[in-house]
């Protein structure tokens, strides 16, 4: 941990665990103890690979996206300036970290709108094995703009279990997989962080020749990793909630951490189609690389004290212990479980 983070979480007497070896600041009413051991960056903790091979003899496929995330009240977004407003909470903990925010070109950048869709068995069988299935279109001045986009994934916080779920679709056409890992804060505090490893692929669903998608055994055939859920060959998918989802993002800038390391921000909201009920906001930004070893340790740290000193200044904003896809199963009843 830096020393603007060290500071940061003396200052306040909170309790800051980001993992093995790091900094570990109790409250204000509690002996204080430091432990040391290797930098407490995500370069370091991240563990390697076991090597393994998919079943038809290719390598697994390896971390090459770096993605922060924070879940958001929604009742904070009701215009585009709204949404321009958390970027003025990016400002004190980026100075505060000598990490550049500007809005720059984005200021002028339209809202993008997507409709998306999530379709589960009705036990919700799918998300509770850590799988997530999704369909979703972009749209401009309200009317879709491209085929609609086939989204499957696997997310689990054991990175091995990750990489290990071959998500890659048994189609003719194109897919393009991407393996990332996910930071968010601590469950049920701020000041610290917890990784999901998100495996997925995305397809247009044009480059699927069958037509009934919503038969299990037609997932199955698309995504044979999904045979270790499937209980009937008869059964079908449906939608989630009966719920379409309308997405409305936006690009409010850029986090240059030094080094070469930098982060395009954008912030989302989630809402009903037709009613356009507010259910979640969020906000993220993401960093690609080919090699993490290549990856500048100090800006890293900067990354890392940065997304923890941002909890803090953004924690009336913040909604601890949701999730996007979480908030939609919940929508018609309990969630199922989930490895989140």
């Amino acid at each position: 941990m830096c020393a603007h983070a060290e500071n940061a979480c003396r200052a306040r007497g909170a309790v800051s665990t980001i993992g093995t070896g790091d900094l570990v600041c109790e409250r204000a009413d509690m002996h204080k103890t430091i432990t040391e051991a290797k930098p407490s960056s995500w370069v370091g903790r991240v563990p390697h690979l076991k090597p393994g091979k998919y079943a038809d003899g290719l390598p697994l496929h390896e971390i090459h996206y770096l993605c922060c995330k924070l879940v958001l009240k929604p009742n904070h977004f009701r215009s585009r300036k709204n949404l321009f407003d958390f970027a003025k909470v990016l400002l004190g903990p980026a100075k505060q970290n000598d990490v550049s925010f500007s809005i720059g070109a984005f200021k002028d950048e339209p809202i993008q709108i997507r409709e998306v869709l999530f379709v589960d068995t009705s036990d919700s069988r799918l998300y509770k094995n850590a799988f997530i299935l999704r369909r979703r279109i972009r749209y401009e001045e309200g009317f879709p703009i491209s085929d609609p986009e086939i989204v499957f994934k696997f997310r689990h916080p054991d990175m091995q279990k990750a990489a290990e779920a071959d998500v890659r679709p048994q189609i003719l056409g194109d897919h393009r997989v991407k393996f990332k890992c996910q930071v968010l804060p601590l469950k049920g505090e701020l000041g610290g962080v917890r990784m999901l490893f998100s495996h997925n692929v995305t397809f247009p669903r044009s480059n699927v020749s069958e037509n009934d998608v919503l038969s299990m055994a037609t997932m199955t055939k698309i995504f044979p990793v999904l045979d270790r859920v499937k209980k009937d060959p008869n059964e079908r998918v449906a939608l989630v909630s009966d719920t379409i989802i309308e997405e409305v993002l936006q690009d409010i800038g850029t986090l240059d951490f030094g080094d070469g390391v930098r982060a395009k921000c954008n912030v989302g909201l989630w809402r009903t189609r037709g009613e356009h009920r507010p259910l979640i906001g969020e906000f993220s930004f993401q960093i690609k690389f080919k090699n993490r070893k290549k990856l500048s340790p100090d800006a890293m740290k900067r990354f890392e004290a940065f997304f923890i000193e941002l909890q803090y200044a953004a924690q009336d904003w913040i909604a601890l212990d949701a999730t996007k896809t979480g908030v939609v199963y919940r929508l018609k009843g309990n969630a199922a479980t989930a490895h989140e």
